[in-house]
């Protein structure tokens, strides 16, 4: 069993300039054979996580256990961990075959048959065999990632490390070697953290995805959860592209405004439903209204309790929809359609959404309140453009 626990980690460093909390208290199950993708802004501590779980950061307090063993003392070659790095640190001088043998040479007393039976078995699955006598200054930067995978490979350990391995290749090179590395995982079936800036690779690749912000965690789920059922505001901004619409709204609860159950503010008249009022007895009247962008419809003639004007900004081509970038009273809208809806520019066009895909947030806390629908109703989330992801 390769379960992985991190109990209460914390990561604190002092310099001339004061203490930093790089990690706060993160508490965290990862499963035997469960691929988790770390996600979150730079400076967030998901690389610094990914280097105190290889050893290669010491931890300030907190406990690191594999398979139920402590491993906070282990030196890095003791903890039946491979790490693939950015940069994938191959080395000049050797051939491939001797890139990916030479871990095994120096810590293990396997015989070369073996080291080279697994070298071979892994560069097949990786795509690499007739590279094997070649040097990396020869070859792509796919091919060398594919290298510095199969490296790792052919140590079968306890875990794999993936920090950020993907982000120095091109947006096609690198949707294809998503598909690759899942395929992989499928086959050898190794507990597996990877770390990414990029949320599409997190909601293509994880079983489940760790959200982080300011070394605090913010959210773990299924990409489905964490897309339809963020724990707050910056899970729904930061999950999805173009991000989730945000405007300030109050609850008016007793009808001075436009009738009781109603959402106001300059922009925005949007009566609830009774079952939605319900769900906010005991919240506070200031509240974040938040929209996705494909949840978003452009309807002349729509009711105006359910619909908002906005004046249309930028219309994005990207193909099979269109990303259209509105202002609304100064603040950026954004409404995400198909091709053939295509409004010009400076054009004022009516909005309207249900009620069923609206989130609500407490506008102190930025906590989620109400989510509009049941999880168990939606389908996958969209997928994403290379424009936009990128």
């Amino acid at each position: 069993m390769s379960q992985l626990e991190l109990d209460n980690v914390t990561k604190v460093f002092d310099d001339s300039s004061g203490t930093i909390v790089a990690v706060e208290e993160l508490d965290l199950n990862i499963d035997d054979g469960e691929f988790v993708v770390f996600v979150g802004p730079s400076g967030c501590g998901k690389s610094t996580t990914l280097r105190m779980v290889s050893g290669l950061e010491t931890i300030t307090d907190g406990e690191i256990r594999l398979a139920g063993q402590r491993i906070n003392e282990q030196s890095p070659k003791d903890r039946d961990i491979a790490m693939v790095f950015q940069s994938y640190a191959l080395y000049p001088h050797k051939t491939v075959r001797g890139n990916m043998a030479y871990g095994l040479q120096l810590s293990t007393d396997l015989d070369d048959q073996e080291i080279n039976r697994r070298v071979e078995e892994a560069a097949d699955m990786m795509g690499i065999e007739d590279l094997l006598d070649q040097k990396p200054a020869s070859l792509s930067g796919g091919q060398q990632q594919r290298v510095a995978t199969g490296r790792a490979i052919v140590r079968e350990p306890a875990v794999f490390l993936f920090d950020e391995p993907l982000s120095n290749l091109d947006a096609k090179l690198r949707k294809h070697m998503r598909t690759e590395l899942a395929r992989i995982h499928s086959e050898v079936g190794i507990t597996t953290i990877y770390v990414t800036h990029d949320q599409e690779e997190a909601m293509t690749m994880a079983d489940r995805i760790v959200i982080l912000n300011d070394g605090s965690l913010q959210q773990v789920g299924t990409p489905k959860q964490v897309y339809y059922e963020p724990n707050n505001r910056f899970v729904a901004d930061f999950i999805g592209s173009p991000s989730m619409n945000f405007l300030d709204v109050k609850l008016d609860r007793d009808g001075t405004g436009t009738g009781a159950g109603t959402l106001v503010s300059d922009e925005v008249n949007y009566k609830l439903s009774d079952g939605m009022v319900g769900n906010l007895d005991d919240v506070d009247s200031d509240l974040i209204l938040g929209v996705r962008p494909e949840n978003i419809r452009i309807e002349a003639g729509a009711a105006p309790e359910k619909s908002i004007e906005a004046t249309v900004d930028v219309v994005e081509v990207i193909g099979s929809d269109n990303f259209i970038y509105l202002d609304l009273a100064g603040q950026e809208f954004r409404v995400r359609t198909p091709s053939e809806i295509e409004p010009e520019e400076g054009e004022t066009v009516t909005l309207t959404f249900d009620e069923e895909n609206i989130h609500l947030f407490d506008a102190r806390t930025g906590d989620a309140l109400v989510h509009g629908h049941s999880q168990a109703s939606v389908s996958a989330p969209p997928e994403q453009s290379d424009t936009a992801a990128d």
